[in-house]
């Protein structure tokens, strides 16, 4: 295939991955931002727009307590407005609280005790979260998952197993001093152990034994973007060892919950080894990289894979917006962290340059992410063309 005829094919199919991209994004920003909006409601603050995304409103409805339901043009977010507001990210207007009668006041955001603004500004990470375990919870409960032993069927030659001094028949306990049951346990420990040495116990005919490994740097470039892993090179049991297993409601709520966790854990360990300089910043993905992994799990998974992906994404959201980045959730958080340790709160100057610097990182990072973005459809095109 010539280079036009592969980036027409690659543009056609980046545009029909717009729409799974929009569902599953649109879900995951409902949750979020109705996380804001329901404690906000509970704790007796009056709302103004609850907005599906930024920008012109496209369509709309006002209920009948004065709310505006929109959808906006830009589909790349949302926001609740509370009474008080200066704007969707809940920066407050002082100047418009003093002009409000004594029933606005009461009802306004910035009013309000410390503990009711914290609880609804970290409402909305919250949701994202519970929305992920009742994902993950339900597919495990609804479906059973598939397990393999962790038995060593064979070892590659010059692998990292090799020169651990794994062998065939060997059956993997623990690693690290976790508990490892599934092939699957043991292949998601060590793909984010990449040079790292690992303690592993294993089984050899009855007597026990500890291994210190090395799992490869291994990197490939897939259909999702650039992947760096960590690999033993040690071949598992043959698919037809795998069992499917059922779970009853506790213990998929339970797994459930460890699955949004392992995302969680895995997000932390790639953020601390970035600033360790042990990991490249290559890996971020911002909207076009995020609507390229849409369209191939909804090709490739279907439903399934976009309800799955819906679960990833919305524990990522929620993760990012606790970060202590004035704007984000967590920005506000660290504010009122403040507020309670000084007795009142930050002055409107340190607040209004708290929010610029926020606004700065948030855009150099959405730019960064979308020169990464734009690096691997160029090395995509790339390929395909040759």
């Amino acid at each position: 295939m010539d280079f036009l005829g592969s980036m027409g094919g690659n543009a056609a199919g980046f545009f029909g991955a717009l729409i799974p991209f929009l569902i599953v994004l649109t879900i995951v920003v409902f949750v979020h931002e109705m996380g804001h909006f329901l404690v906000g409601r509970w704790c007796g603050v009056g709302v103004t727009a609850f907005s599906i995304g930024f920008g012109p409103e496209l369509l709309g409805f006002t209920d009948r307590r004065g709310t505006r339901w929109k959808l906006s043009a830009i589909p790349l977010g949302g926001y609740v407005k509370f009474v008080g507001d200066a704007n969707g990210a809940s920066v407050p207007d002082p100047a418009a609280v003093a002009r409000m009668d004594p029933h606005e006041r009461a009802i306004s955001f910035p009013t309000q005790p410390v503990a009711k603004r914290a609880a609804i500004v970290a409402a909305g990470p919250v949701a994202n979260f519970i929305l992920a375990i009742a994902v993950f919870s339900g597919a495990i409960y609804l479906n059973g998952r598939y397990e393999t032993p962790a038995r060593v069927e064979a070892v590659q030659p010059g692998s990292a197993a090799e020169r651990a001094g794994f062998q065939p028949g060997d059956v993997i306990r623990s690693i690290d001093g976790e508990a490892i049951a599934t092939f699957g346990e043991m292949q998601r420990v060590v793909s984010g152990a990449a040079g790292s040495s690992l303690a592993v116990t294993v089984d050899r005919g009855g007597e026990e034994k500890t291994l210190t490994a090395v799992p490869d740097r291994i990197e490939d470039r897939t259909p999702f973007g650039r992947h760096r892993f960590g690999r033993l090179g040690i071949n598992g049991p043959r698919g037809d060892a795998a069992k499917l297993v059922h779970y009853g409601p506790y213990e998929a709520l339970r797994l459930g919950t460890y699955e949004t966790y392992f995302v969680v854990e895995r997000t932390f360990d790639y953020l601390g080894k970035l600033v360790t300089g042990r990991e490249s910043a290559d890996q971020l993905s911002g909207p076009i990289g995020i609507a390229r992994v849409s369209g191939e799990v909804a090709r490739v998974g279907g439903v399934g894979g976009l309800i799955g992906l819906i679960a990833l994404l919305s524990v990522s959201i929620g993760l990012l917006n606790l970060f202590p980045i004035p704007l984000l959730d967590g920005g506000h958080l660290l504010f009122y962290a403040f507020e309670v340790v000084r007795g009142k709160p930050l002055s409107e100057r340190a607040q209004e340059i708290g929010f610029r610097i926020g606004l700065a990182f948030v855009l150099m990072l959405m730019l960064f992410a979308a020169w990464n973005d734009v690096l691997n459809l160029g090395a995509s095109l790339s390929q395909r063309a040759s």
